[in-house]
């Protein structure tokens, strides 16, 4: 594994300073506590990479019986936060390039990501930012639970979208502007289970799925798949289901 120590003080990544460590850590032991605060997303996080895993590989030809099967693969997750998805897409064997806006976020990741051995180059910025300085395209673009909170959600889109090499892939998953999302992901999950602070998601900025595909299409992409998540309030277990009107994932592709 190589140094962090470059990556933390380099122009890309956010220098830690050495008094803050401890707070950031204290906040990754929140973000990774599986009982905490995040644990709607860590309910949710097997399904999620068990279906990543199973359409990158399928996607690239690569074999699904290596531990490693992603190795060979550069990866953006674009609203990285602190690094669920990206340190188990890491292991996988991918090169992670994780952004977030926020420093905080970013510093967490990166400390719970020293401390446990997983190499990834983890920077505060915005997907804007990647587009102007033109510098880096990805095999594959995971834009994951972020468009509900972006201010322009079809040009984050097409922006996010842009960034994918030609023949390469993007996921955008996101929560549905529909009356039933409104009664589980918000009233639901929020101000009646406390699963998530009251005010997270606000329902006007919710995205359908023909609005992903509409910006995706505009970023020169063609779908390849919508599949809906659906949460079992009985087994207390997200499954893939035909189901999008809550949680969807959407899979497209760029052509060669």
């Amino acid at each position: 594994m190589s140094s962090h120590s470059d990556k933390i003080n380099n122009a890309n990544g956010p220098s830690i300073d050495e008094n803050e460590i401890e707070k950031f850590r204290a906040m990754a032991s929140e973000w990774w506590d599986p009982k905490g605060k995040f644990k709607p997303l860590h309910k949710f996080n097997p399904v999620r990479l068990a279906f990543l895993r199973d359409r990158i590989t399928s996607h690239f030809n690569l074999d699904d019986t290596q531990r490693t099967p992603l190795q060979g693969l550069h990866i953006l997750d674009i609203g990285c936060g602190g690094g669920l998805v990206s340190e188990p897409m890491a292991r996988l064997g991918a090169r992670m390039t994780s952004v977030d806006a926020g420093e905080a976020n970013i510093k967490t990741a990166m400390t719970h990501a020293q401390e446990n051995g997983v190499d990834i180059d983890y920077r505060i910025g915005t997907a804007e930012e990647l587009v102007e300085k033109n510098e880096e395209k990805f095999d594959v673009v995971l834009n994951l639970e972020v468009v509900e909170h972006v201010a322009d959600a079809h040009q984050f889109i097409k922006d996010t979208a842009s960034l994918v090499k030609p023949g390469g892939l993007i996921f955008v998953a996101s929560i549905n502007r529909t009356s039933k999302a409104f009664a589980l992901a918000i009233v639901g999950a929020e101000y009646i289970m406390g699963w998530l602070p009251k005010g997270t998601h606000e329902f006007h900025k919710l995205v359908k799925p023909d609005e992903v595909r509409n910006a995706l299409k505009a970023g020169h992409m063609q779908i390849e798949e919508t599949t809906g998540v659906s949460y079992n309030p009985l087994s207390g277990e997200w499954s893939l289901s035909s189901d999008t009107m809550v949680n969807y994932m959407c899979v497209a592709s760029k052509s060669e």
